[in-house]
């Protein structure tokens, strides 16, 4: 039985327009680059951003230590980006974490973005820790982020959970369903609510893929 929800956050369970992702797109092309958002969404989705800003350079056959540059302008045209944003929740996420915290699960918010970020999502949104979610882990939590599933072992430590088998990964890119089957979980559950299509996340396998994360309670309750 699943007793612990780990949910992506961006494009799974909240709507920011792939603000993101397009000034990642602004900053890389700033540097004297030519890229698009499509290919952006492709390579970088899921991925701590500096990690996604080297892959996409060998991707472009770039020079890598442009990375810096680029992460640079990319946070400080971040910070400006979000003051304005208007962000709201993915169409029935409130009533589905809700339902799914009364049921005595547990659900971790985890994210490739920094900290400072995915606090500012959650400040716009006001979500509260013991209400909404049970604990959020960013990028900064982990020597390592996605693909690698320490973000996932450390929601298992924080919970006592030891059987990743009672896990459920949710995320909007292949790369959320890699960490989920590198961590070995019970459900893993791709979304079309977010940045990669249904092609794009059937490569990568997951064992069901809805047009949002509150589809998947037909299977949880």
């Amino acid at each position: 039985m699943i007793e612990l929800l780990v949910l992506d956050m961006a494009g799974t369970t909240i709507d920011e327009d792939n603000v993101v992702y397009k000034t990642l797109m602004q900053a890389v092309n700033n540097q004297g680059y030519k890229v698009s958002l499509d290919e952006v969404l492709a390579s970088c989705a899921g991925k701590e951003k500096f990690d996604a800003i080297e892959t996409l350079l060998e991707e472009l056959n770039g020079k890598k230590e442009d990375a810096e540059a680029i992460f640079k302008n990319f946070s400080e045209e971040l910070r400006l980006a979000y003051q304005n944003l208007e962000v709201k929740p993915i169409k029935g996420v409130e009533d589905f974490l809700l339902k799914v915290r009364t049921s005595g699960k547990k659900v971790v918010l985890n994210t490739g973005y920094s900290s400072e970020i995915a606090q500012q999502l959650i400040k716009k949104l006001d979500w509260k820790v013991n209400v909404h979610f049970d604990a959020m882990i960013t990028a900064d939590d982990v020597t390592v982020s996605r693909p690698n599933p320490d973000m996932i072992f450390l929601a298992m430590k924080q919970f006592g959970i030891s059987d990743a088998k009672k896990v459920l990964k949710a995320g909007d890119s292949a790369i959320d369903i890699e960490e989920g089957k590198n961590a070995g979980c019970g459900m893993i559950i791709g979304v079309l609510s977010g940045a990669q299509n249904r092609s794009e996340l059937e490569k990568a396998k997951p064992d069901y893929i809805f047009e949002r994360i509150s589809d998947a309670e037909n299977i949880l309750f």
